[in-house]
Order: structure tokens, then sequence, then C-alpha cells
């Protein structure tokens, strides 16, 4: 079973405000360089997308209503979701601030997996007032595609057996992994539906796109076997470094302590989650450790982390004493990409984000550094800590 909230911050802030029911919401920065985190489905006809800057958006939907957003309601209303859903299936995935997979796997013999999938639905919307779509199969791409199908606020069963023939008609688009360049190559080719691809041979696409050539020829086919991976929330990650010499080297300290911030906010990104409050730990040659910890807006930028990070340090270092270990640690996770701040941030801001976290992925998480953490070693690993991988050993590593 795939859900999917409908236009979810849409719907949150039509659920504060019920004037807003009905009518063209766009919800994203409010600035000419702000961007587009959601649109209503009654401003969607006029060509307005998520992504898209808030400044074009205006000018295609002029009567759209524009609403900055609070990142810290929504995942508010997320996480009440997702406690309802976890109380009641077996197995429950989190894919995103609203979206979820669940394993019904066996439910069959004794309720009716369509049966109580209905009921499951019917309970979220009636105990949050939120429209949510599910698609539900045998696996999670056609379930996936299922929900995009029912959409808006309905459900849709592709029943065993079906799911070529339910993908067939369908664009070539609405296959996962199937992004903007990948549409347009197989458009050059003539491939528009889904169809088409199904007859290619799969060698053919792997010839065209290598090894993901293969996976979309699955998917196409409605073939896939990736698990629903049982959804348990991390609360906090941390980097701490002791020292080989205890120090007093103020440059030192502040550049680690600037590079763990950088690379834990780089972490956070990877693992689609957010934090909502910094902890500062510094523990004395003596022994002796002190901490302090403040609540920030739910965010993974480093340019709004590192400076509290600063802060709490400067106020935390006071004994003037040789420093053993320093650490930090960002806490209150929540899942959310880092787009959920684009209330905030600017497009080219966000667009700087994806592309260093991309040549990180390549080249290790210190191939893209800020000038004031260049003199800090490796910090941490670049295994994911959120992925269901071994996670980070980030405590008490020496340079």
């Amino acid at each position: 079973m795939h859900l999917d909230l409908d236009s979810f911050f849409v719907s949150v802030e039509r659920l504060l405000d019920s004037r807003l029911n009905g009518k063209p919401i766009l919800v994203g920065g409010t600035g000419d360089r702000g961007v587009v985190s959601a649109a209503s489905y009654e401003a969607r006809p006029f060509g307005v997308h998520s992504g898209m800057p808030m400044k074009m958006a205006k000018m295609m939907c002029p009567e759209a209503i524009v609403i900055r957003g609070n990142a810290t309601t929504y995942i508010k209303y997320s996480d009440v979701i997702t406690g309802i859903l976890q109380e009641r299936v077996p197995v429950l995935e989190k894919a995103s601030v609203d979206e979820f997979y669940a394993d019904l796997s066996g439910m069959d013999k004794y309720f009716g997996c369509y049966k109580y999938a209905t009921e499951l639905r019917q309970t979220v919307m009636d105990e949050t007032g939120l429209p949510i779509s599910f698609g539900l199969s045998q696996n999670k791409v056609v379930s996936k595609v299922a929900t995009g199908e029912a959409k808006p606020n309905n459900q849709m069963k592709i029943d065993q057996g079906t799911e070529k023939v339910f993908l067939a008609p369908l664009s070539i688009r609405k296959i996962p992994m199937v992004g903007e360049k990948t549409h347009q190559v197989l458009g050059h080719l003539g491939v528009k539906q889904v169809r088409k691809v199904q007859e290619m041979p799969v060698e053919t696409m792997e010839r065209i796109f290598g090894k993901n050539g293969r996976a979309i020829w699955k998917r196409a086919n409605g073939i896939d076997n990736s698990p629903v991976i049982q959804y348990h929330e991390r609360k906090s990650i941390s980097n701490e470094r002791t020292f080989g010499r205890d120090t007093t080297d103020m440059k030192k300290l502040r550049t680690m302590i600037k590079a763990m911030a950088e690379n834990l906010c780089f972490q956070l990104r990877r693992g689609n989650k957010l934090c909502s409050s910094i902890a500062v730990k510094i523990r004395y040659s003596d022994f002796n450790t002190y901490s302090k910890q403040v609540k920030i807006p739910y965010t993974s930028a480093d340019h709004l982390v590192i400076p509290a990070v600063m802060e709490l340090f400067e106020k935390l270092y006071h004994r003037r004493l040789l420093v053993r270990l320093i650490g930090v640690r960002l806490g209150g996770l929540a899942t959310g990409s880092y787009q959920i701040s684009l209330f905030e941030d600017t497009r080219r801001t966000v667009n700087l984000y994806h592309t260093m976290d991309d040549i990180r992925e390549r080249f290790g998480s210190r191939a893209v550094v800020r000038a004031s953490t260049l003199g800090a070693k490796t910090i941490g690993s670049m295994m994911n800590p959120f992925n269901g991988k071994p996670p980070i050993v980030l405590a008490h590593r020496h340079q």
C-alpha cells in the first residue's frame, strides 16, 4: 500500500483556514526570488508546479493566494499521521514528510487488504481532516503509480497479474526514475507511453541508459522486488572529536567544530532529515564535560546551523583550559527534504546545496567545503546513517 497526502502543505493551510478552500493556493517563498513549494489543484491548470520560481507562478496564476508556509506545522501533522499508521499496519516505511508505504502481506486472510486499506485511509481523514490517496498492488512501484492515478483524494487497487495492462497506456513520465532528461531521450526515440518500453528488449534499454535502463524496463513491466523498510525514527545525529593532544588553539577548535556541523548537515540532507535542536559539548583535560543546547526552526542548511553552533561554542568555552574533546549533536529529527525550507530560501541557495551534495556523493564528504573549515581533517564517514546500512562511527575519532 502506497499512501500520499494530497497537496500536503496546501491541505494543512486549508485545515487552519477554511476560507482558502476551493481557491488557487501557492505555498513557498513569498519574494520575487522565492520558489513554489506546493501548488493547489486549482492552480495547476495554469501550468504552476512545485519547484518553479514564485515570480513566474504568480504571473501564470495572478489570482493565486501566496502563503509563506510553516515547516514546523507541516512536520507536526506529518508526525500525527505517522503515529496513526504505525499503530495500524504491520510494517510502515516513511518515504517523506507526506508519503508512506505499508506492507499488508498476509492480512487478506483475516481482513481483506483493500477493505482494510480503505478503512485506514478513512481513519486518517477522520482523525486529521486531511485528504489522502492510496494505491494498492503487489509491489511498491505499481502502488506508487496507482496513487498518482487515483489522486486527488481517492484510491485504487491493481489486481495481481494486471500490472502491465494498467501501466501500458500511461505516459512514460509516470514511471519512477524517469526524470526530465530520460524523458527527453525516450521522446526522441518516439517512446511516449509505457507500452513502448514494455515492447522493447531489455538489452536495448541497457544500451541506451546503462544499468538504469534495466531498472526502468522492469518498472515499466510492473516488476519490483524492493521491500518495505521498517520505519524507525532516529532522534539525533552527532559528531565528536577527541584530540590526540589536548589543545587551546582557538583557530583549530573553531575550524573543527564548523567542519563537524557542515558534515552533519550534509548527512541530514542525504538521509532526507531536518533537525530542530543543536547541542555543543566540550570536555576539558580534567575530564569535566559541559554542554549547551538550543531549539531552532526545522532545517538541514549549513548557513543556518553553523552560526547557531558557533554561538553555543563561544558561550560554552569559558574555562580557558586545555580541551580534550569537542562535539556537535543535531536533534529533534523529522523526515523531510531540504526543499521544505524553500519558504525562506531562494532557488539559487537550494540549487547550490544540491550541487555541493552531488559532488560530495561522488568524490567524498570533504570534496566541497567552506573555506573556514579547510583546516579540518576528514570528518566522519560517507555511510548514510538513515538508510538501514551500518551507522556512521562518529564518536572519538582521532586526528
